[in-house]
């Protein structure tokens, strides 16, 4: 009795959802049955199988609406398909594309890197080894002259110790007399004691005077005042042919004759140095100075040399036969 119960409590919660044409056709249904049945019971059956006929009618009907409702569902959830799939594509595609671009990108920064390690390491391995030739060469620098006092720091403004090493061997070959600095400092202090080996004389002409007065006490404090001397030699307009140049004033080379050697360190270009000094130089003459600063066809008789010292470079002068009656001056 209780399963009935049951039965009958699912059967009405089930007619409550049905919608108001569903009711209605389920009403007429159940009508048509309940017509039939009393035609049949009152003994008249052409009612009772008209009622039928419209019973079966309504199911035929009922029939071929579900299957309608059913055909539109099913092409409603194939076109969902469809469009799902096709996003689903779309995304993979956007995905696949985004992974392609995000590798090249990837592959392109790992170049970069690796050059850019290549590059470091190769910058590295040059400045290590050129501060092993430094480092060797500052050696060999305090293991030639019997130094009197600390020597004055090379490198940075002044020249490095290859350069200076190379410039000292300089001096030992050729045994100058007379050289001539333009600009002063470390070189001045380590060319005066090369020059006091074979007696040798230096000229350094300073344009600041806080620095000249620094690398006279550095002579005094290595006992060498007697070897190399240092002019205060102001910045000042000289006339070089049609033009005007920023040089050392002409008087702090006033006297001077038969240099051998002119070291160009200073802050100007050499170029004026050349036609200045072409007078005061000895028949053979060496210029060590920036190649880049110089021009070969400034002076007569002016020559490269294959030696170089770092960015300097060796220059030979030869005074020309018809020019040898100038030379006083």
């Amino acid at each position: 009795m209780s399963s009935l119960a049951e039965f009958g409590r699912r059967q009405s919660e089930k007619l409550r959802t049905l919608s108001r044409p569903q009711a209605v056709v389920l009403l007429i249904g159940g009508a048509a049955c309940a017509g039939a049945w009393i035609a049949v019971a009152a003994g008249h059956p052409a009612p009772a199988l008209t009622l039928l006929t419209t019973v079966l009618a309504l199911l035929l009907v009922g029939a071929l609406h579900l299957a309608r409702w059913i055909g539109v569902a099913h092409r409603a959830q194939e076109a969902a398909a469809q469009e799902l799939r096709t996003t689903v594509e779309h995304l993979q595609r956007r995905f696949i594309a985004g992974a392609e671009a995000d590798r090249i990108l990837a592959g392109e920064r790992h170049a970069e890197m690796l050059a850019e390690h290549s590059a470091g390491r190769t910058t590295t391995d040059r400045a290590v080894r050129e501060q092993g030739r430094q480092t060797e060469a500052m050696l060999q620098l305090h293991a030639g002259p019997d130094v009197r006092a600390p020597m004055p720091p090379a490198g940075g403004a002044a020249l490095e110790p290859v350069e200076l090493l190379a410039l000292l061997h300089l001096v030992r070959t050729r045994q100058p007399r007379m050289v001539l600095e333009l600009g002063s400092g470390t070189s001045t202090v380590w060319l005066a004691h090369a020059l006091e080996k074979h007696g040798g004389r230096l000229i350094a002409l300073e344009h600041d005077p806080s620095y000249a007065q620094q690398t006279r006490a550095l002579l005094a404090a290595h006992g060498l005042e007697s070897v190399a001397k240092v002019r205060d030699a102001p910045l000042t307009s000289v006339p070089i042919g049609s033009s005007t140049r920023q040089w050392y004033d002409p008087s702090a080379i006033a006297g001077l004759r038969e240099i051998d050697l002119v070291l160009v360190d200073g802050p100007e270009s050499p170029d004026p140095a050349l036609p200045l000094l072409e007078r005061k130089l000895a028949a053979a003459a060496i210029i060590v100075a920036d190649p880049a600063a110089v021009d070969l066809d400034a002076i007569p008789g002016l020559s490269r040399e294959r030696t170089l010292l770092g960015r300097h470079a060796v220059l030979l002068y030869t005074r020309a036969e018809n020019s040898m009656a100038t030379t006083a001056g």
